[in-house]
């Protein structure tokens, strides 16, 4: 019987010490949870104010002289290679420069009765525009990897032409400034890599017309509609 009772005793002392620790440790840890959910959420990254991006070109343009370039080339449309640099804001507002270069040979030709015919002598030229523009960049609510972008500019076209057999007088090299304007989308594959399609039409006159096949032509502009793919390293 006395072992009985002490075994009841001691159990007895065990709960007793059991129920304090229990009733301690539920306010603490009511006590974290308040705090926690007391604590603000992590907020999510935002875009930085400005990104630098660069990007390569690569631009098919029709040329507005058609008469010339097919005369001279056999095809009015050129491809042109480059690349550039472009600062974006966050509010969407951008700014790009870019240099590409197009090259290509073909033969001399003059203008009759309507008609073009090629004299058989080797004519190399090479166009190099330079051009810095700005625009606008606008956010789609639901696509919002998808961005539509317009902007405005300037260009300055240089044009180097050159003939086996023609004196230094007879060759060419200008620079002249025009104006361009496109619009386009750009696709963001993830936060640094974007790809860009665009479709700009460039005016650059004082280049053209003066002599030869484009004055035959009475065809004075240098620039035309290019559509133009770019991809884009950067935020």
């Amino acid at each position: 019987m006395r072992a009985g009772h002490r075994g009841l005793q001691t159990a007895l002392f065990v709960l007793a010490l059991a129920a304090p620790l229990s009733a301690q440790t539920a306010p603490t840890d009511a006590m974290d949870d308040a705090v926690e959910q007391a604590r603000p959420p992590a907020r999510a990254p935002t875009e930085p104010p400005i990104s630098f991006r660069g990007f390569g070109l690569v631009s098919v343009q029709n040329f507005a002289a058609q008469t010339t370039f097919e005369g001279i080339f056999g095809s009015s449309v050129g491809l042109f290679y480059g690349g550039g640099a472009q600062v974006v804001s966050r509010e969407g507002l951008f700014g790009e420069f870019s240099i590409s270069r197009f090259s290509k040979t073909g033969e001399r030709a003059f203008r009759f009765n309507n008609q073009t015919f090629r004299l058989g002598i080797p004519l190399t030229a090479t166009i190099t525009p330079i051009e810095a523009s700005g625009g606008y960049r606008f956010r789609l609510r639901r696509q919002r990897n998808f961005i539509p972008y317009v902007a405005a500019g300037v260009s300055s076209y240089g044009y180097h032409e050159e003939s086996v057999g023609a004196d230094s007088d007879e060759n060419l090299d200008v620079r002249h400034v025009g104006y361009l304007v496109l619009g386009g989308l750009e696709y963001r594959v993830d936060r640094l890599i974007g790809v860009a399609g665009d479709v700009q039409y460039t005016h650059v006159g004082g280049i053209l017309g003066d002599a030869g096949l484009s004055q035959q032509a009475d065809e004075h502009d240098l620039g035309g509609v290019a559509f133009r793919f770019r991809v884009m390293v950067g935020r």
